[in-house]
């Protein structure tokens, strides 16, 4: 039986999928809330295929609770947030369910880290909670660090079909390890030592992030001297070894847009490239509202209580809103002591933030320049009630005259 701590974003599609193809799951996390909604027989968050794979996982006999288990294996799934200051990772959640985990884990366990950590992370903040529990790794229990490749909007698919890496002391214990896995997942599973799977997890995100970054910078050098950044970048990905990405109002979720700060935190004198592109992406949010305000002075738009914003998620169709654009901007907005401007999201029922709207038609009526921070389906499917707007486009997607880009 294998007990997953964490039953979040990435601990639960991982429960349910590997409850759903036969091995004994128990899920536990200490939001008691969470637990009490799953055994009610819901999910607790949207997501493409979820419910579909948690009717199966519960057919199977996946059970939910907030008690650790006595058991052999633990797959351990929680969050692992950094220091805005020092940019170092933080992994106090991490380190308090390890300590957890060493209260009634048997000699013999093996204890799997599936959340992204830093290079280091492990022999830094966990190899010694299991020492002073009196556990010997290699002899009376194993480490393994197995890190997540998923993102919300496809997890289900991603955890069937994307490669994974397994790092561990003992190659036996880190093949194990992959057999767990390989009961559903069907892409390659790489077995390497702890350190440098830590290590590729946060690069592969890293990497993106500069990318993302690399179009960020384009958009702006194109805006400071009237030129089309996305035909600049169609053009350019015209030639078989460029491929640009996109440009965007932000980044958020919890890996592209925290991660890096784990390798800048840890390596500060070795990073300057991987900094100065967390900085540009981090500046994206303010840059738009300044075309806000361009806009509006440009339309000699008076109201800014009349400026919607679409979007308050960090990526399209999901209901995942960590970190996002639309928030970083409303945060930098309060820093003006401006009020919030009215924003709007299809994935979000509950209130996060003042002027929040839960219909679209009502949204639009109290508006007069939409600023599109995320591309759900809604608004694609829907831009023709955009006509009589002021559109800020921030991801390319609108086509009527007139409207504005980043």
């Amino acid at each position: 039986m294998i007990n997953v701590i964490g039953l979040g974003y990435i601990g639960l599609p991982t429960a349910l999928m590997m409850a759903s193809h036969g091995v004994e799951i128990v899920g536990t996390d200490y939001n008691r809330k969470l637990v009490d909604t799953l055994n009610a027989g819901k999910t607790t968050f949207k997501e493409k295929g979820l419910d579909e794979l948690f009717a199966e996982a519960v057919k199977a006999g996946i059970k939910f609770t907030t008690e650790y288990q006595v058991t052999d294996t633990y797959i351990v799934s929680v969050p692992t947030p950094y220091d805005k200051f020092s940019k170092k990772i933080d992994a106090c959640y991490v380190v308090s369910a390890v300590k957890d985990v060493m209260k009634v884990c048997p000699k013999g366990a093996t204890v799997v880290i599936e959340s992204t950590v830093s290079p280091g992370t492990i022999d830094r903040f966990v190899r010694p909670i299991i020492e002073e529990n009196g556990f010997r790794i290699g002899k009376d229990l194993h480490l393994v660090h197995a890190p997540e490749r998923i993102i919300p909007g496809n997890m289900v698919y991603e955890l069937l079909h994307n490669n994974r890496t397994i790092g561990a002391d003992d190659n036996a214990i880190g093949e194990k390890v992959a057999k767990a896995y390989a009961s559903f997942c069907q892409g390659d599973i790489v077995v390497t030592d702890i350190k440098t799977a830590e290590m590729t997890k946060v690069v592969e995100n890293t990497f993106r992030a500069v990318n993302i970054a690399f179009a960020n910078e384009l958009a702006k050098i194109c805006r400071h001297d009237g030129m089309d950044v996305y035909e600049i970048i169609r053009i350019c990905n015209m030639h078989p070894r460029v491929n640009i990405l996109q440009p965007g109002p932000g980044v958020g979720g919890h890996c592209i847009s925290v991660d890096p700060w784990f390798l800048v935190g840890d390596y500060p004198a070795l990073t300057k490239v991987i900094w100065e592109s967390m900085k540009v992406n981090d500046s994206m949010p303010e840059f738009v509202l300044g075309r806000v305000y361009e806009i509006m002075r440009e339309k000699g738009m008076k109201d800014p209580r009349r400026v919607g914003l679409y979007g308050l998620t960090y990526k399209e169709n999901v209901d995942d809103y960590r970190e996002s654009p639309t928030l970083q901007l409303l945060e930098y907005q309060k820093t003006h002591l401006a009020e919030p401007l009215k924003v709007y999201d299809p994935f979000i029922t509950e209130d996060l933030v003042e002027n929040q709207y839960h219909d679209l038609d009502r949204f639009l009526a109290d508006v007069d320049l939409v600023v599109i921070m995320v591309k759900h389906n809604e608004i694609k499917e829907n831009m023709n009630k955009l006509a009589d707007k002021t559109v800020l486009d921030c991801h390319h997607i609108c086509d009527l005259p007139g409207v504005y880009h980043l």
